[in-house]
């Protein structure tokens, strides 16, 4: 691997460890820095998913005061999140590289599209009153799938469910969707690894970088202008968006 392909690789776990513990969204930086250290589609969106488990842990680790009021919705989301996440994984690794790569471009707008109207969907479902616990429960599995299977911008999602359930702290959201990612990716990476589809050597600078920039990020989410940060992620993500688009249909 080429020092500049590490140095990007580093950087981008970083920034996706820290944007991960503020808002969400890292993943799609994972992934355009494996992509450009050579890896094919299905390799860097497994290893990215490996690299930034790490990361998760040392955000979920740095919200746990803020946990104390979720434990019962941690008790009932998390086997829906465990379940979830090995389907998607399961058929990520099923998915021919041909079919994968027509589909990228459509599951990056889409996490693109998540991030940049995730809060709005939150304060509306916070607006419009509960929901049932069966409706939580279906959205949380379709999305633990998303996850397992992708992943862009389900941190994003998460928060919008939670809100369907009354929480309005959103301390305690960001430590209760941090936890679930953990669930959702701990079980992908299991999937991964079964099946050869990581990049030992990849996902261990993404993890390093991850880690740093996931105990950086939850220092600094309560100083951090959300707006430009989400920005710039959204930018990124139009930008991925086009290039793949390009590259599967031009």
């Amino acid at each position: 691997m080429r020092a500049l392909d590490v140095a990007v690789l580093v950087l981008s776990g970083v920034l996706a460890g820290a944007i991960n513990a503020i808002a969400g969204g890292g993943s799609l930086l994972t992934y355009s820095g494996l992509v450009f250290a050579g890896l094919d589609p299905i390799g860097a969106n497994a290893t990215g998913t490996v690299g930034l488990v790490p990361a998760a842990i040392a955000s979920a680790f740095g919200y746990r005061h803020d946990l104390a009021g979720t434990r019962r919705q941690l008790a009932w989301l998390t086997p829906l999140s465990l379940l979830g996440g090995g389907i998607g994984a399961l058929t990520l690794v099923k998915t021919p590289q041909s079919v994968f790569v027509v589909v990228l471009p459509m599951l990056i707008l889409f996490a693109t599209l998540s991030f940049a109207f995730g809060e709005r969907l939150r304060m509306r479902f916070l607006a419009s009153g509960y929901a049932s616990p069966a409706a939580v429960a279906l959205a949380q599995l379709i999305i633990a799938i998303y996850g397992g299977y992708f992943g862009g911008g389900m941190g994003l999602m998460m928060l919008a469910t939670f809100a369907l359930l009354g929480m309005k702290d959103l301390h305690a959201m960001n430590g209760l969707k941090n936890m679930l990612a953990v669930a959702i990716n701990g079980v992908a990476v299991a999937v991964f690894f079964w099946n050869g589809v990581v990049h030992l050597q990849a996902a261990a600078i993404i993890t390093a970088g991850g880690v740093v920039g996931g105990f950086v990020g939850t220092a600094a989410a309560k100083k951090t202008d959300v707006r430009r940060l989400k920005g710039v992620v959204i930018a990124i993500g139009a930008t991925l968006t086009v290039v793949f688009a390009v590259r599967a249909y031009g």
